[in-house]
């Protein structure tokens, strides 16, 4: 392969496509002037070789006349953008008077995408040939020498030890389409890969959410060790005109060195078979790293319409941005891959997740609407595939929180973690089955499955530090939400949670300052302030708590998810009565936290009372511990 000749190349964590003018770091696109690109494509493409100005002039910009400043600043202009990317890194040389040399390693790649075939068939001929009609004389030297060459370069740059893939990461891919409306494109694509790859038994698969906060980082070194895998998938979207074309690539987590690649060009109206093609190669490859792991299942995407895979990535696009309103874009979107094609399984399964956290949120549609339909929609996903985690789960989820059927729930989701080990959603949410069954300790231990699952997610990170001061462990909750927040400062549940522990070690001051940030951040979210009033009682402030309970009194009407909030507030206060009274009304509306009625810090001042023991027998509770 004549380097000069490649169009593609890697570098450290960079990804340089010259024909395209197109330099990726972890898989994220980075903005520079043409000139910059071409000048660096110069660079790259001549790695180890001093490229003389005159040569960049000539070959960036032609016949045009161009001052020594320009190409100055051209090459500090590279080496800022790779540096801040980068740190500590300087690959540009300048050779004084003369020109500059790119000294980074750079891996090649040829037009059709697979490493490591270096030289063709018919340099192997004429070497072949030339053998054939070289004096005998000449073979001793010649192989001696090459010999000496190889122990050098052997001494110089050892082999690196073949990777043996056993954990893996796949990064959201990057849309270069350039046009906005094919993210869920991008986003479908590697979720659909995400979904393949974790049916490898033995393969540890990190979700989507936390390799999704690993592509969106800068330079930090400390997040990919927080992944803890030993490789990454990176891919990017590209379109022109009707034609798809996919890059991917397989990486080393811990250098960024590619250790696979390849494009794969197919049409839109070939979408299907594009998902099925990138997966089986990524399946092969990791096959053949040296990793035991078991074969997958062949991938399939459910079905054979085009257009009902379209609108079910559009979906699960909206879906995982996890706000109200993308909820009800996802569900005209899972309904309309129905109405495509009524037996597309993962559409059913897309609906019943949706409705099933659209029931869980403050001030949405009504729980007695949301879950029901959650639960069909789980139901049909199941009768049409059974061996779909994601609906076992979503049918766990309203058996437990709405339905209250702990068997049933229970044995739904070791289905979900049988079909899927990886899945954390599953792992996160049986840990809550388990804390509310009275068992903190399996909960805990379920919850850090699900952060191996997914180590940055952060509403797991939130979970455990919730279930920790829930098992009274509030030193390391503690712990745990000041490391949460260092990954994001404005999570406003790690700010609640944060404070719950405060209050559980009676440090009422400082829990009262991090609500009233949790209530700054949130612009006067009713949890933040729930939770600001109740800790204003404990702390006999009873005259501010007060007032925050009258303000939420007024707004609570038709409020269904508000009846927990007050209850806990005249808990706090001592006026079990009128505790009693929400909490019946919490009840009646089902109210998906009162499954955690008996662990709760807000509540344990009424487990004495009789009429406790009977709320929780209505709901099927063991019964606090006293």
């Amino acid at each position: 392969m004549n380097v000069q000749d490649t169009k593609q190349f890697s570098f450290s964590s960079f990804w340089l496509d010259v024909e395209k003018r197109q330099l990726l770091h972890r898989n994220q696109p980075i903005t520079l002037t043409r000139k910059a690109l071409d000048t660096l494509g110069v660079l790259v493409s001549n790695a180890g070789r001093v490229v003389t100005r005159e040569e960049l002039k000539r070959l960036v910009w032609g016949d045009a006349l161009v001052e020594e400043a320009t190409i100055a600043q051209n090459i500090f202009t590279l080496r800022k953008t790779l540096g801040e990317r980068e740190p500590g890194q300087n690959p540009i040389e300048t050779i004084a008077g003369v020109g500059y040399r790119f000294t980074g390693q750079v891996q090649p790649y040829p037009s059709e995408g697979v490493p490591g075939r270096i030289g063709t068939n018919e340099s192997r001929r004429v070497l072949l040939v030339s053998k054939v009609r070289a004096r005998f004389l000449w073979i001793v030297p010649a192989v001696a020498l090459a010999l000496a060459l190889v122990a050098a370069l052997w001494w110089r740059y050892p082999p690196r030890p073949t990777l043996r893939i056993q954990s893996l990461a796949v990064l959201p891919f990057a849309n270069l389409t350039g046009d906005p409306q094919q993210e869920y494109l991008a986003d479908g694509i590697s979720d659909a890969l995400l979904t393949d790859v974790a049916q490898i038994s033995g393969l540890r698969v990190i979700s989507g959410s936390s390799a999704a906060l690993y592509s969106q980082t800068g330079p930090d070194k400390k997040i990919p060790q927080d992944l803890h895998v030993d490789a990454l998938v990176e891919g990017a979207v590209l379109k022109n005109g009707d034609q798809l074309a996919v890059d991917v690539r397989l990486v080393q987590a811990a250098d960024g060195r590619t250790l696979w690649t390849s494009r794969f060009e197919l049409s839109p109206h070939d979408l299907l078979g594009l998902n099925d093609t990138i997966s089986r190669s990524l399946m092969r490859q990791l096959h053949s790293s040296g990793s035991e792991h078991a074969v997958a299942p062949p991938p399939s995407v459910g079905t054979g319409s085009v257009e009902a895979y379209s609108d079910y990535l559009k979906g699960r696009f909206f879906w995982n941005k996890r706000t109200s309103d993308a909820f009800v874009k996802a569900i005209a979107y899972f309904n309309h891959a129905i109405v495509l094609d009524p037996k597309y399984a993962r559409a059913y399964a897309g609906l019943a997740d949706t409705y099933a956290l659209l029931g869980s949120l403050p001030n949405a549609i009504p729980r007695r609407e949301a879950m029901p339909k959650a639960r069909e929609a789980a139901l049909t996903a199941l009768q049409l595939d059974e061996s779909l985690a994601e609906a076992h789960t979503s049918l766990a989820f309203v058996k437990m929180q709405y339905e209250w059927d702990w068997p049933g729930s229970e044995k739904e989701f070791k289905r979900a973690l049988e079909l899927n080990p990886n899945y954390s959603t599953a792992h996160q949410w049986y840990a809550v089955w388990l804390m509310a069954r009275g068992n903190p300790a399996a909960a805990l231990d379920e919850e850090r499955q699900a952060q191996q699952a997914d180590p940055l997610s952060m509403i797991i990170k939130t979970d455990t530090v919730q279930l920790l001061v829930y098992a009274q462990h509030c030193d390391e909750a503690i712990q745990q939400a000041l490391r949460a927040l260092e990954i994001d400062p404005a999570f406003l549940l790690a700010h609640i949670y944060l404070a719950e522990a405060y209050v559980g070690k009676q440090n009422y001051p400082t829990a009262i300052a991090e609500l009233r940030k949790a209530v700054d951040i949130s612009k006067g979210n009713t949890w933040a302030l729930s939770d600001l009033a109740r800790t204003y009682a404990l702390a006999r402030q009873k005259d501010k708590s007060q007032v925050i309970l009258h303000d939420l009194l007024s707004g609570a009407k038709g409020r269904e998810d508000m009846t927990l909030e007050v209850a806990k507030i005249y808990a706090a206060l001592g006026e079990n009565d009128q505790a009693f009274a929400w909490l019946e009304k919490a009840y009646r509306n089902r109210a998906g936290g009162l499954i955690l009625l008996n662990p709760a810090p807000d509540f344990q001042t009424l487990h004495h009372d009789p009429r406790f023991a009977d709320l929780d027998r209505r709901i099927g509770l063991p019964g606090p511990e006293r």
